[in-house]
Formats: C-alpha cells, sequence, structure tokens
C-alpha cells in the first residue's frame, strides 16, 4: 500500500513545474528514492530471498529502513506542505496539494512499519 501512495505523491509532483522550486526538488527526491527502495524490498519480501540469505539481520534491516523512511518522509511531507501556497503557481496548487495530503498518508503508514518493524526486531532480540 506504501509504495502506491508513495508512486501518487510523486507523480502529483512530477506532472508539475516544481524543478523552479528547490523544495519541491526535495521531496521528490525522498518520494522517489523510497518508492525504489520500498519496491525492492517488495520483491524481495514475495521472492522469499531473504531465507537465502541469513547472514543478513532483516529485521534490523526493516528498522533502519521504515525508521529512516519516517523521518525523511515526514520532513519531506513538513516541507511540502510548507511550500504550497496559491502564490506561486496557481497551476499547480492542486496537485501540490494533492501531494502534500498524500505526503502525510506516506509518512503515517511508513511510521506504522515502523513500529511493527520494533516489536519484531524487539521480539528477535529479546529470543
Amino acid at each position: 500500500m506504501v509504495h502506491v501512495l508513495g508512486l501518487l505523491v510523486w507523480t502529483l509532483i512530477a506532472g508539475t513545474e516544481y524543478f523552479l522550486y528547490p523544495a519541491f526538488g526535495w521531496v521528490m527526491f525522498v518520494a522517489v528514492f523510497y518508492w525504489v527502495l520500498t519496491v525492492f524490498f517488495l520483491i524481495i519480501y514475495m521472492t522469499m530471498t531473504y531465507t537465502r540469505i541469513p547472514q543478513v539481520p532483516w529485521t534490523m534491516v526493516g528498522l533502519c529502513f521504515n525508521g529512516s523512511a519516517f523521518v525523511l518522509y515526514l520532513i519531506a511531507a513538513i516541507v511540502d506542505a510548507s511550500s504550497v501556497t496559491k502564490d506561486l503557481d496557481n497551476h499547480n496548487y492542486n496537485s501540490w496539494a494533492a501531494s502534500s495530503f498524500f505526503a502525510f498518508v506516506v509518512t503515517s503508514c511508513y511510521a506504522g512499519n515502523t513500529y511493527f518493524s520494533f516489536i519484531s526486531w524487539r521480539s528477535r532480540t529479546l529470543q
């Protein structure tokens, strides 16, 4: 679900003249970077590749990935929301406002993933 919402964030921005405003460049970087990584980890999970590489502490990898995604997406969502004004460009206002809303939705999804990754990591370290 988070990969679909993340895709929505960066496509809403990519359809505008975001390159004229550096703040939206940062949001695009975070959205595209974590979208690619999320799809990568989804493929690893769906193909069960993680079972063939037991040397990697996958619970820690998941915790670090989701935690960093939460923090950087939170910063990007705040930057996105604070940069949306009708004064900049009326033509792009609706797309930017929608991207801001969905950036906060993706942030909350990554927060939930971070919580569940922490619970999983904690249960593995207590065994």
